[in-house]
């Protein structure tokens, strides 16, 4: 009897250890996608992709309404943001004009041969960009200067971490630097990924110009917009898809933020809704009066770390410290509830940060201790903080948002690396 007691407890031992590790890949595959919704063959996490393909594709349609396209090629994760004209989102050091500039590359690659050249590919897109319709836009580019140089080979460099161009031979910088042929750079085009980069429920081109939508917002909804059931099922499936989604892809809902209906059905299902997100994420539910946050423990789920390393990292944690604590005085104050707290002007953060560079100036780089180095430091921290709605920005002045509490934390203690703790492992208090 005891070498069968012995036997089923190895066996019970050996299926928990196996589902554990069967939990632990599924988590990373979700998170993987999340970050990296177009994936290539390269990314570390495909391969546990294509071996979960079917639960995840169940998971993320059950939860989120998203699609996901799994293939031997890639994978193809049909992310929909729900504000789809954030200004604080987008690929870093991209604004419109290089937003054209990658459509454009886009759409030369898609009638390009299996090979391309970077130079043949800045020829062709010059073509393209000499469209009337840009040029009524004021859209103009051409190759005769390093910087406009450069702006190809930053989109051909977006490409090539997306996977949908693969370089085979030669050196972008030398293109960057140098005008004559012998510059250049030899791509193999993956076609499977590049058909998946535009991520809308229909395609752009079956509009009649005629019947085009005319503004940007309006051309945005009619790209993505999904059928939603006319019955009570379908409109709460649709709430929570729409709150989930935010949950995912959002540093934080506010339930201030929610129209009448999706805040009743989070009122409701908040609880419900944030277990089964953590458990197929592994982030952790930071539930308070003001709304709900996902936060990241390892911190791999977000594009802006916080608190980071470097000297815009720890202006923006300084500047947070300086706005919670502030907002903190003034509720204490004036009895003021959060979502009623006066604004504080950006020249007040400025102030702060030069005083700030006198104590810990020391510690940054060379030119953010260089005279009026403090005004750039204050747009990039007001720039991050915005981005992880922490704040809310007007014109000349900023205001806390109540997730920026959590970063209350007192006088800021330099430590070595090694040593430090993590800024979220404090919380946010019901209230400002």
């Amino acid at each position: 009897m005891s070498a069968e007691r012995n036997w089923e407890r190895d066996s019970r031992s050996i299926r928990e250890r196996q589902q554990l590790a069967q939990r632990d890949e599924s988590r990373a595959a979700v998170r993987a996608l999340l970050m990296t919704p177009l994936m290539s063959p390269a990314h570390e996490d495909f391969a546990a992709v294509r071996r979960d393909a079917e639960s995840l594709r169940e998971w993320f349609a059950r939860e989120t309404g998203w699609v996901l396209h799994v293939e031997r090629d890639g994978a193809r994760l049909f992310k929909r943001p729900a504000d789809l004209v954030d200004g604080t989102r987008g690929l870093p050091g991209y604004d419109r004009r290089r937003y054209v500039l990658l459509c454009l590359a886009c759409a030369v690659l898609e009638r390009a041969d299996p090979q391309i050249t970077l130079r043949i590919l800045g020829e062709r897109l010059l073509q393209l960009a000499a469209d009337p319709m840009l040029a009524a836009l004021d859209f103009t580019f051409a190759l005769d200067s390093q910087q406009q140089r450069r702006e190809l080979v930053a989109v051909c460099r977006t490409l090539l971490e997306l996977g949908i161009l693969q370089r085979v031979a030669g050196d972008e910088e030398s293109f960057v630097h140098a005008a004559s042929d012998q510059a250049d750079a030899l791509y193999d085009v993956q076609r499977r990924l590049l058909a998946g980069v535009l991520a809308a429920a229909r395609g752009p081109s079956t509009w009649a110009p005629e019947n085009a939508p005319e503004t940007l917002e309006e051309r945005l909804h009619a790209l993505v917009d999904e059928h939603v059931t006319d019955s009570d099922e379908g409109r709460r499936t649709a709430l929570r898809h729409q709150i989930a989604r935010r949950l995912l892809d959002d540093p934080v809902i506010y339930v201030e933020t929610l129209d009448q209906q999706a805040r009743a059905y989070f009122a409701n299902q908040r609880g419900a809704m944030a277990a089964r997100l953590c458990e197929a994420t592994g982030l952790v539910a930071e539930q308070r009066a003001e709304g709900l946050a996902l936060t990241d423990e390892i911190g791999s789920l977000t594009d802006v770390l916080m608190p980071a390393e470097g000297t815009d990292a720890h202006a923006t944690l300084l500047v947070a410290e300086y706005l919670a604590n502030r907002a903190r005085q003034r509720s204490m104050e004036r009895a003021e509830i959060a979502g009623s707290l006066s604004p504080v002007p950006e020249q007040d953060i400025t102030a702060f940060l030069c005083d700030a560079k006198e104590r810990f100036g020391r510690y940054w780089r060379k030119s953010a201790r260089e005279p009026g180095a403090e005004r750039e430091l204050t747009a990039i921290a007001i720039e991050r903080l915005e981005k992880l709605q922490l704040i809310e920005r007007t014109e000349g002045s900023v205001r806390a948002r109540p997730a920026l509490a959590r970063f209350a934390l007192g006088e800021a203690d330099i430590r070595p690396a090694e040593g430090a703790r993590r800024a979220s492992e404090s919380t946010w208090p019901e209230t400002l």
